[in-house]
């Protein structure tokens, strides 16, 4: 049961053309108490009233909710892990982390257990999962998914998304979640390949043949500033943190791993916001600029493969929470890895509002990475 924290009752068989939904519990599920996985936040809940404005399409397309789904405690931490509500097993390599902070979503998707899974991605939170378990996921533009109902960690990076077993699925979920999604009538013409120090060198060369598979026009970009945006994100993610939550720290039921990072949020000043976040409206302009010259980025969704649970040794969130801090939306896709027990996880992002565009592109990968 540590995919979900509920489940609820559903037909069986389900009804043709329906789609079964996971919802992670950071999302409002009319009647029903969100957790965001902190025991103190299930005790002093009550079930929501109404649903969380993003479920408002899922509802409209007679999708079935099949369950709210497990999650790192507070959103916070993307490998995973929950000891109080349980941290979902990994299907592809059980000794390895599931990824977070959508972990149980992730699970659900690729055990079959949902077709669509619902998280937010605030540094990584969708796509990392993705990764982890050999499935695709889509981080939006920031704002264009209502976040209303949707239990916040920093409101100045937060995100929902979709996750699925393939980049059809990922779409169909867009629809219910986006009623502004419009197709796009092609893929990316010219994609951008970026390349970072200490990244998997092995993982680089199988992002390399998938492009090349898929016949795309590929130029090599660079981003100078990616690694000097960790601070801003970090005085972003903690000081919002503490504005939204300090009430809970040393609360009854509350990790000590979160209780570490409100503190550290206390001491960020309004002053080290202010400059945060116009750092992060730079770091935007550069990778801006980036995106006038090509129409996509590529790059891998995982710095190395997932680690195994007893050893969290790299930084996961590396090659992630830089495109949070820009407001841009990307997805994390599988492609093909031999050998491998979880493939390599390809990571696009693109234009704000660029979501439609980053899915053609994707489906082109993948229809190329299909066999024979």
């Amino acid at each position: 049961m540590a995919t979900w924290i509920h489940r609820f009752d559903v037909p069986d068989p389900v009804p043709d053309g329906a789609m079964r939904v996971a919802v992670k519990d950071a999302i409002d599920v009319a009647g029903v108490v969100t957790t965001a996985g902190c025991v103190a936040v299930r005790d002093r809940a009550r079930p929501a009233r109404t649903d969380a404005s993003c479920l408002a399409g899922v509802r409209a397309a007679a999708a079935l909710i099949v369950g709210k789904t497990t999650l790192t405690e507070l959103c916070l931490g993307p490998e995973g892990f929950n000891p109080d509500f349980g941290t979902p097993v990994n299907p592809l390599a059980p000794h390895c982390i599931p990824g977070g902070s959508s972990s149980g979503s992730a699970v659900a998707v690729a055990v079959g257990e949902a077709d669509i899974g619902l998280g937010t991605d605030t540094g990584g939170s969708i796509r990392i999962p993705a990764a982890c378990c050999g499935i695709v996921g889509l981080k939006t533009t920031w704002g264009r998914v209502p976040t209303s109902g949707v239990w916040p960690l920093a409101p100045g990076l937060d995100t929902i998304g979709p996750l699925a077993r393939t980049v059809a699925g990922v779409v169909a979920g867009m629809r219910m979640i986006a009623p502004d999604w419009t197709p796009v009538s092609h893929a990316a013409r010219v994609v951008g390949r970026l390349r970072l120090d200490n990244v998997d060198s092995d993982a680089e060369d199988v992002i390399d043949k998938a492009l090349t598979a898929a016949g795309f026009a590929v130029r090599e970009v660079r981003l100078p500033g990616w690694d000097a945006t960790r601070e801003a994100f970090r005085a972003i993610i903690l000081g919002e943190l503490w504005r939204e939550h300090g009430d809970l720290l040393d609360a009854d039921g509350v990790g000590g791993t979160v209780n570490e990072e409100l503190r550290r949020g206390r001491d960020i000043s309004d002053e080290r916001l202010d400059d945060a976040r116009a750092a992060g409206r730079r770091w935007r302009a550069e990778v801006e600029a980036v995106l006038a010259d090509v129409d996509v980025v590529a790059m891998p969704t995982l710095a190395a493969p997932p680690p195994l649970l007893t050893s969290v040794d790299f930084k996961v969130t590396r090659l992630t929470r830089p495109i949070n801090l820009a407001g841009l939306p990307a997805i994390a896709m599988p492609v093909p890895s031999p050998g491998r027990a979880v493939p390599v996880s390809l990571q696009l992002f693109g234009p704000a509002y660029g979501e439609e565009l980053l899915c053609a592109t994707a489906q082109v990968i993948e229809a190329a990475s299909r066999p024979a």
